[in-house]
């Protein structure tokens, strides 16, 4: 049975749907970057109501954060995952958010697949299938760790999440790069974006990334209304399961896991080392400046946790720093 919150949220969404389609608002599927392996993608995406079947993409828009979440899902809508002409079926969650795993074989690197569903206009969605060859690959924070955001202080938090567009958004220096040079030195890295983030956000964050120069990726962020047992979801059970998943779908892949010191990344990452040290190639951690850590509730001793493990750990205070670390422990070749 669903938790009390769930079902006055789906009698809240039935609501806003039914106001919608009479006013003439049609079904529109916002497509995410999705990932895949042998024989396998996963397709990410979400069915919103929006005027005239609107595109809404990842384009350069110029759009503040509060509106991304006035949008009116559909839940438990069936979308076309259409591959090379052959239609596979996926169906929506109570918040419109496609997650699925499809059982069909790309070849590796970028892939373009089309998705529709009754009443919306086709659209093309990115899929990066990983080589069953390539060994070393990244997962990255977001908040404090590509984008100065300072979480979890309240009223900045929600200023930059609801007000702010990506134009206002700071990148951390030098990650951009540190990045690049990453995939420039393994071919073929798939870089992971892993958030707390609610799926209203997607396209921000992309538009984010893009326009900082950052390497293309998938985006597995959650949602932040209830579940089926409780009031909110669990943004550290979201980033404990999704590393989880990822150990079990590439078991031969190392990771190198980059967050920060001013919220749980540190914790998290340490707990997934433990569980599955033969997929940890390292832990690199973005320091936060005095006031950084001040907003995000502080920071922990780096020497405790180098010591605790025989993976490096890596902490420094920008992308540049992190890169030279990164050199002097030979994780990476200099370049």
């Amino acid at each position: 049975m669903l938790h009390r919150a769930a079902r006055m949220e789906d009698t809240i969404h039935e609501f806003r749907e039914r106001n919608a389609r009479r006013r003439g608002l049609i079904p529109t599927i916002v497509p995410f970057v999705g990932y895949g392996g042998d024989g396998w993608f996963r397709v990410l995406g979400r069915v919103l109501l929006t005027k005239d079947g609107e595109k809404r993409s990842t384009g350069h828009t110029h759009v503040r954060g509060w509106r991304s979440f006035t949008s009116v899902p559909i839940d438990e809508v069936v979308v076309d995952v259409v591959v090379d002409g052959v239609t596979h079926h996926a169906t929506a969650d109570r918040g419109g958010v496609v997650d699925a795993r499809i059982e069909v074989g790309l070849p590796p690197g970028w892939n373009t697949i089309t998705l529709r569903t009754e009443g919306s206009l086709d659209v093309s969605a990115e899929i990066f299938v990983i080589d069953p060859s390539v060994r070393f690959g990244m997962v990255s924070d977001i908040d404090d760790t590509v984008m100065v955001t300072a979480l979890p202080r309240p009223l900045l938090a929600a200023w930059n999440t609801f007000v702010l567009d990506e134009h206002a958004r700071r990148p951390v220096p030098g990650m951009a790069v540190l990045y690049e040079r990453l995939r420039a030195t393994h071919d073929g890295c798939p870089v992971i974006y892993l958030s707390t983030g609610a799926w209203n956000v997607a396209p921000t964050l992309y538009r984010f990334l893009s326009r900082n120069f950052y390497p293309r990726g998938p985006l597995l962020l959650t949602d932040w209304g209830p579940t089926h047992d409780r009031w909110f979801r669990s943004g550290r059970q979201h980033k404990q399961q999704s590393l989880a998943r990822l150990a079990q779908e590439f078991p031969d892949m190392e990771w190198l896991l980059i967050g920060d010191d001013g919220q749980h990344d540190e914790d998290l990452y340490g707990g997934f080392l433990r569980d599955h040290p033969s997929n940890v190639a390292g832990v690199a951690i973005r320091q936060l400046s005095s006031s950084e850590a001040v907003f995000a509730g502080g920071r922990s001793r780096s020497e405790e946790r180098e010591r605790a493990t025989n993976v490096p750990w890596i902490y420094a205070p920008d992308g540049a720093g992190i890169w030279d670390q990164l050199v002097e422990k030979g994780l990476v070749e200099p370049n």
